[in-house]
């Protein structure tokens, strides 16, 4: 499952992660976007001053939200490349359907990873039988051009490991946290963890200081290092830290990032990533064409997402580091 970019006029971004620059305590607060017309979601990657943690080049946040009566996540099918979705519930299921054939329900504690390749199609759909309330994460890793190419595949890990601490117990997603290991395919050096702080908690965990890393607060309070963040706020730690202290005096969630500073420039427009203006525009033409490269979820004739006009004007280069404020 990775729930698209459903933005109506998506900028085009060239981008790259900072050089690594040693420790740094940057606060980050998420901006409001609108999938569609009805889902509101705090997107925290990319950011004006952060545009990349290691390959993590796109966060949403969304939820919690109450369905009621409401259809719940209704994502038609829409195309990917050069990328990996990470699908990450924390209440709710939904429907996860692509172009290879998987079928699998989306439910909190197992994690989904779907690797596009040179390119895949997906739709997620709350199921008719759904929990009332949706809430999660979908976060997108840039392949490195030694794997961008590839073939697409779909991966199910239902035995996340554990990482448990005083004060704190969460489940480590990709790569190393703490010395615990996920076996979740990734193709460039990164991790992740969902990790939940007990009210009081005062807890270090060890890092791997050749990554640049961020804290993203999803529920409750929390301070990592010296800074403290609410909902939808990233505390961004730079690179060269061993230890990571992580405090929060009235309990928190919050999702670990990590990763070596990305060092491929990339174009992320939509659903797709490049490496040029040119190339995304090959790809939304792929996939108005309805080429091999874009095969159908189900049928040709099912419900689709229309990619959005590309921008008027060619891509500008961004600098690869942050703007400072």
């Amino acid at each position: 499952m990775g729930v698209s970019d459903l933005e109506t006029r998506p900028s085009e971004q060239r981008l790259a992660g900072p050089p690594a620059g040693g420790p740094e305590e940057l606060l980050l607060t998420a901006r409001r976007v609108y999938l569609g017309k009805t889902t509101e979601v705090a997107r925290l990657l990319p950011d004006r001053q952060v545009r990349m943690i290691g390959a993590w080049c796109f966060l949403d946040h969304y939820g919690p939200e109450d369905l009621g009566d409401a259809p719940g996540m209704r994502v038609w099918a829409h195309p990917h490349t050069g990328l990996q979705t990470v699908s990450w519930l924390l209440e709710g299921e939904i429907e996860h359907r692509d172009s290879l054939g998987s079928l699998a329900r989306v439910r909190p504690g197992e994690l989904h990873v779907m690797t596009a390749g040179a390119g895949i199609v997906h739709s997620e759909l709350s199921p008719p039988d759904r929990p009332p309330t949706m809430h999660g994460l979908q976060l997108w890793v840039a392949l490195p051009e030694a794997a961008r190419h590839g073939r697409p595949h779909f991966d199910t890990v239902t035995d996340l490991p554990r990482l448990t601490r005083e004060g704190l117990r969460g489940q480590v997603l990709l790569g190393e946290v703490d010395g615990v290991r996920s076996p979740a395919p990734a193709y460039s050096p990164l991790c992740a963890a969902d990790l939940e702080l007990v009210a009081g908690a005062d807890v270090e965990i060890t890092l791997d200081p050749a990554f640049e890393h961020g804290v993203v607060v999803v529920a409750g309070e929390a301070t990592a290092a010296g800074t403290s963040g609410g909902v939808d706020q990233l505390v961004y730690l730079g690179t060269g830290r061993s230890r990571l202290r992580l405090r929060s005096a009235t309990g928190a969630r919050v999702m670990l990032l990590g990763g070596e500073p990305f060092p491929e420039e990339i174009v992320l427009w939509w659903n797709f990533i490049g490496r040029s203006h040119a190339e995304v525009a090959g790809f939304r033409d792929a996939w108005e064409r309805r080429e091999a490269r874009f095969p159908p979820v189900v049928e040709r004739g099912e419900r689709v997402m229309e990619a959005p006009p590309l921008p008027t004007v060619p891509l500008k280069a961004r600098p690869s580091r942050r703007v400072a404020r």
